[in-house]
């Protein structure tokens, strides 16, 4: 059965990813993007944190209005287990939306609607990556996506336009290389290397949140501070000489024992293994690709600049999400950080015009 926007002008859709440290939205309009935002929400504090933000957000009239979610915010631990999570999260999103035009996006089993998503935890459950990646696929046709947050990094390969994923869940694509977890602002550092190359010495470092992914990205100049939403591991300012100052914690000195050029080789060592990371999941997921090395890498997230590079190590060409996509100008940007919202937003216009 066609829906009742078949004939008529495509409905406006907001499109939402709820995480467990920020909440995504893009609003879709006659198929394009033409808004996105990122609001900071520490989940693991309690669902009030996300219900704040929704506060803030100022929605459009209701009328023909859809709202399509997905989520990875089930894994906070403020949920005493995934089906928990997944349960309270869809109750939230009934109790602040209601049910008339909200969609849950459920990854392999599509679009639907609240009531049927209570029985399909498995297929909701973190599959904000499977709508990034499927619009990807529709749109470029073949080649490797892969979308850098602040946490976590998926990699994911598309064939003649079609989804070519090894794992589901996130303990497979743990295991396929998938999922990485490292991301560009909230990893704590040690959870990168064991070691750190200080003066020509192999330096072990402190096992202690000293330090994370922002401060690396502050002192090389690749971090836009408006996308580093939380504050630093110590509470302190985010300059340049604070984050030196919390990396050379890591090595048991403080920032006066090095000179600032020093310092910023360690951070581009913290960098380079990270990098590796993310090269090593996407080395074995690329496999599915065969020979060609024409197909890109299709970068998406606030982590684009380490995604960029990865597909110079790859030798495969680059393609931003934001450009791919159908959106205004204006708003690219903010659509590619913002990429799992803004495809639930589109693959939402495209399921409701069928």
């Amino acid at each position: 059965m066609k829906s009742r926007f078949a004939n008529e002008r495509k409905p406006l859709i907001n499109g939402w990813d709820i995480g467990g440290a920020h909440l995504k939205m893009a609003r879709c309009q006659n198929g394009m993007i033409v808004s996105a935002e990122i609001f900071k929400t520490p989940l693991w504090l309690g669902l009030d944190q996300t219900r704040n933000a929704l506060r803030a957000f100022q929605p459009a009239p209701q009328k023909d209005v859809f709202n399509i979610f997905t989520m990875t915010g089930e894994l906070s631990d403020t949920f005493a287990s995934r089906d928990a999570g997944i349960a309270a999260l869809l109750d939230f999103i009934e109790e602040e939306f209601g049910s008339k035009n909200t969609l849950i996006y459920a990854g392999r089993a599509n679009f639907c609607t609240i009531s049927a998503a209570r029985k399909l935890g498995g297929d909701i459950a973190s599959a904000n990556w499977h709508a990034t990646s499927s619009l990807t696929a529709k749109l470029a046709g073949n080649g490797l996506f892969v979308d850098m947050g602040s946490t976590t990094t998926d990699i994911l390969a598309f064939k003649n336009s079609e989804l070519a994923n090894i794992g589901y869940t996130d303990a497979e694509r743990l295991l396929s290389g998938e999922l990485v977890y490292t991301g560009f602002s909230r990893s704590a550092l040690i959870g990168i290397a064991a070691l750190v190359p200080v003066r020509g010495a192999m330096t072990p470092l402190m096992n202690e949140y000293f330090a994370n992914t922002a401060d690396i990205g502050r002192i090389l100049g690749t971090l836009e501070e408006t996308d580093d939403k939380y504050p630093s591991a110590d509470r302190r300012p985010k300059t340049l000489a604070d984050s030196m100052e919390r990396i050379a914690r890591m090595v048991g000195r403080d920032r006066s024992d090095l000179d600032d050029q020093e310092w910023m080789e360690i951070a581009r060592w913290f960098s380079e293994h990270q990098l590796r990371m993310i090269h090593d999941g996407a080395f074995r997921v690329a496999q599915i690709l065969g020979p060609d090395g024409s197909a890109p890498v299709v970068g998406a997230g606030i982590g684009r600049p380490q995604v960029a590079a990865l597909a110079k190590r790859l030798n495969r060409p680059y393609l931003d999400f934001g450009t791919l996509i159908p959106a205004s100008d204006n708003v690219r940007e903010a659509a590619a950080k913002a990429a799992p919202a803004a495809a639930v937003a589109v693959l939402g216009s495209i399921h409701l015009q069928s």
